[in-house]
């Protein structure tokens, strides 16, 4: 048993294996009771031999023990928090946030690492897989979090969410903005999916809010070094 931070809350983790207690290690804090928990996640046998089910991979139960825990923990975040996991890579630059989704396959780490390339130590990736968007004081903020894709880009920070781009694969580079209707069904895809009524009513009116508060655009790219600055350019003002 231990505690981290992320999100702006004290999370209280129910471990069995070592495994997610390295995962988060950066994340760690001192001094804190089970009253001071904001959430209680821990993964039951069932929940940890499912996964194990469906993993494309071999896995060990320690790793899927790490999944079944962030999974039980953002299932709580809409429903008090005003908060949601987003499948998505996160950057900073120039201070402000970006992130990038896509379906599985399409790029989003290789596009994220040509940003670096093109800006240079200017960019920050916060997190490569899986942060968390809570919606604070009229605004969105997006944080990172220990569980952040293979490539294991993340950064114990947050930063002000101000535009979400999807990815396309596409010969030449190009950037659009999409409207809330049409960004709605791509935004939804990148969700955990909601299993109560409850989460669906505080989830659905987050989406809404995300839409009309954070412009979304849709991003045609190829991997030359281009594609950052076509898509930078497209989304700064």
């Amino acid at each position: 048993m231990f505690f981290i931070r992320i999100a702006e809350l004290n999370v209280m983790i129910k471990n069995r294996y070592g495994y997610v207690e390295r995962l988060c290690k950066n994340y760690m804090i001192d001094g804190c009771s089970e009253e001071d928990a904001d959430i209680i996640a821990f993964a039951t046998d069932e929940q940890i031999d499912a996964e194990l089910e469906i993993a494309e991979t071999k896995a060990s139960r320690a790793y899927a023990e790490g999944i079944c825990i962030y999974r039980n923990l953002c299932r709580e975040l809409p429903k008090k928090f005003d908060a949601y996991l987003f499948h998505s890579a996160l950057i900073e630059y120039e201070g402000r946030g970006y992130a990038f989704a896509a379906q599985s396959g399409t790029g989003k780490s290789t596009h994220i690492a040509i940003w670096q390339k093109v800006f240079g130590d200017r960019v920050r990736i916060i997190n490569g897989d899986k942060p968390i968007f809570r919606y604070k004081d009229g605004r969105f903020i997006a944080y990172g979090t220990p569980w952040c894709g293979k490539e294991n880009y993340n950064v114990n920070d947050s930063v002000e969410l101000s535009a979400i781009c999807f990815l396309e694969r596409a010969k030449e580079n190009s950037i659009k903005r999409i409207s809330p209707q049409d960004a709605l069904m791509r935004l939804f895809h990148q969700l955990l999916a909601p299993e109560d009524l409850e989460t669906v009513d505080t989830l659905f009116p987050l989406l809404d809010k995300t839409l009309t508060s954070v412009p979304c655009y849709l991003l045609g790219c190829n991997m030359d070094d281009e594609a950052a600055t076509v898509a930078y350019n497209g989304m700064k003002n």
